[in-house]
């Protein structure tokens, strides 16, 4: 049959990459619902429980003294945006369109837009959100301040980032073993419930209890963005360094498992 080759020189396959990149962000995003706005609300309604039950659950305990001076919502709300932004994130590029995937046939795709768009969709949604949530919350209940606005949307950003990164080595590995893939993110969200430390401060918790929280970067980055947060906490047990460390060290085995992976998947392995 007849082809037509067109050449292309760096920077209009630049924009093709990205016009790609952009079409496939929309399409994730209406993926699971066909209106955004439908999508929006679930997520948001989501973010909004785990709000609301922290706070009554804490209160109930007994635990808001515990809590560092100042908004004690907002507090919360440190915790549960950085959280959910960071699973979301993982789940998400987790499970992207691997190799073997129908749409992986169409000529232009390929995996590496299909993990940034992946993870470009799960930022604007949760992003959209916060800024709703916070909107709403500053309207109604008084004006939500930051003693250093840059450093928490880095912390988001970063809590963004690292669950991408760890979501790019499940995302490799699910073509050799789909099942247990799917139980490890599971586990693994269900374990950054109590391993992010999204309901405790940092700095009042015992020297020997930190070792089972410090080895998550999502606990770094909350407790990095409680001290951007507030103007009386300085974090003591945690680092901005380490999550960076951690992300970079993830994506580069995730790339590079994805690329031994795209070279020896078989389109029946997506059968299974």
């Amino acid at each position: 049959m007849f082809h037509y080759s067109k050449r292309q020189n760096g920077f209009s396959a630049a924009l093709n990459i990205l016009r790609l990149i952009f079409h496939n962000t929309v399409r994730h995003v209406r993926k699971s619902h066909g209106s955004p706005l439908i999508g929006l609300i679930v997520n948001m309604m989501q973010a909004i429980i785990l709000v609301v039950v922290f706070t009554f659950m804490m209160q109930i305990l007994g635990m808001r003294s515990s809590a560092v001076r100042g908004d004690f919502v907002l507090f919360i709300m440190t915790g549960i945006f950085l959280f959910l932004t960071h699973n979301k994130a993982m789940g998400d590029v987790a499970s992207a369109e691997t190799a073997s995937s129908p749409m992986m046939q169409h000529a232009p795709m390929n995996t590496a837009i299909s993990i940034t768009a992946a993870a470009l969709g799960s930022l604007y949604i949760q992003v959209l959100s916060v800024i709703v949530i916070l909107t709403v919350y500053s309207l109604g209940w008084g004006t939500v301040s930051f003693q250093y606005l840059p450093g928490v949307i880095g912390m988001l950003l970063l809590a963004w980032f690292s669950g991408a990164a760890i979501g790019t080595v499940l995302l490799a590995a699910r073509p050799w073993a789909p099942e247990p893939v799917k139980v490890i993110k599971t586990l693994y969200a269900r374990a950054n419930m109590f391993t992010s430390g999204k309901m405790f401060l940092a700095n009042t918790m015992p020297g020997f209890m930190i070792a089972f929280f410090d080895w998550n970067p999502l606990f770094h980055t909350i407790d990095q963005a409680r001290g951007f947060t507030f103007v009386n906490y300085n974090p003591h047990w945690s680092s901005v360094l380490y999550p960076v460390v951690f992300s970079l060290v993830f994506v580069t085995i995730g790339l590079l498992a994805e690329f031994f992976t795209r070279r020896r998947v078989s389109a029946s392995w997506s059968a299974r």
